[in-house]
């Protein structure tokens, strides 16, 4: 387990325009000047936070999947980040982690916006993903995931490193900056939050605001209301330092989600 770079895409996005948002993505991350193990992209990255699912949904081997599978193989890092599927009938917020190798994972957000609608359009996820990439273990989750702490809980530390991809209003940032550090700190873990810039097809806007947070709830790096790609390096001994000389988690409640 050696350190983990990530690189946090943080970015305005085309309102409901997939093509010119991978074209405007591709050349940010060929801006990137060294290698990193993982890209971070923010919630529903082709299209802005929409509930126009029927028109702009894919399936999962269409054009993003394989735009996603194409960046990791020519970057060889991992990339993740959500836009909307269509499978069975049922459509997802769903954030795809692409492997360089073309094997890929894929979570399902689990809490969905009624404040916007998204639990009519779209079927909630029912399992957490933990993948592992660079000797790492890692849980990605989906903006107002990051309301709901018994979701995320980081029992017998399954989990390194906890992602939230999100498209988070300027309106309630505070509580976006205040929910990552707890979540870290209560979890033990890293904590990576990326979020959008810019005014959507509403007239909302977004600030940004993504963060890097460590294990004690300290903020190894931000990025105000700008875009751009930021590169943050996560400590492995300073996380495995720490869970050894303060194991909180070995006195966490055990229990099990229904």
């Amino acid at each position: 387990m050696q350190d983990l770079k990530l690189a946090l895409v943080q970015t305005d996005l085309h309102w409901e325009d997939p093509t010119a948002n991978r074209s405007m993505l591709e050349e940010k991350i060929w801006q990137l000047k060294e290698h990193v193990d993982v890209i971070v992209l923010p919630e529903m990255f082709t299209t802005g936070f929409t509930m126009k699912a029927a028109q702009h949904a894919e399936g999962m081997n269409l054009h993003t999947s394989r735009w996603m599978k194409q960046m990791a193989a020519q970057t060889n890092a991992a990339i993740c980040g959500s836009y909307i599927v269509k499978e069975n009938g049922t459509f997802y917020n769903r954030l795809l982690w692409m492997f360089p190798d073309g094997t890929f994972h894929t979570y399902d957000k689990r809490h969905l916006f009624r404040m916007a609608g998204e639990h009519d359009v779209f079927g909630a996820g029912r399992e957490k993903l933990i993948v592992e990439w660079k000797g790492w273990k890692i849980c990605p989750l989906v903006c107002y995931d990051l309301r709901f702490p018994v979701w995320s809980r980081n029992v017998a530390n399954a989990y390194d490193v906890l992602i939230y991809v999100a498209n988070w209003p300027q309106a309630r940032v505070k509580a976006w900056s205040t929910l990552l550090k707890a979540r870290a700190i209560e979890n033990i873990s890293y904590v990576v939050g990326v979020n959008r810039t810019g005014i959507d097809g509403h007239d909302i806007p977004y600030n940004g605001a993504s963060a890097c947070i460590d294990f004690k709830g300290d903020t190894l790096w931000e990025l105000e209301d700008t875009e751009g790609i930021e590169v943050c390096t996560l400590s492995a001994e300073a996380l495995l330092q720490f869970r050894e000389k303060f194991p909180a988690w070995k006195d966490a409640d055990q229990f099990n989600i229904q």
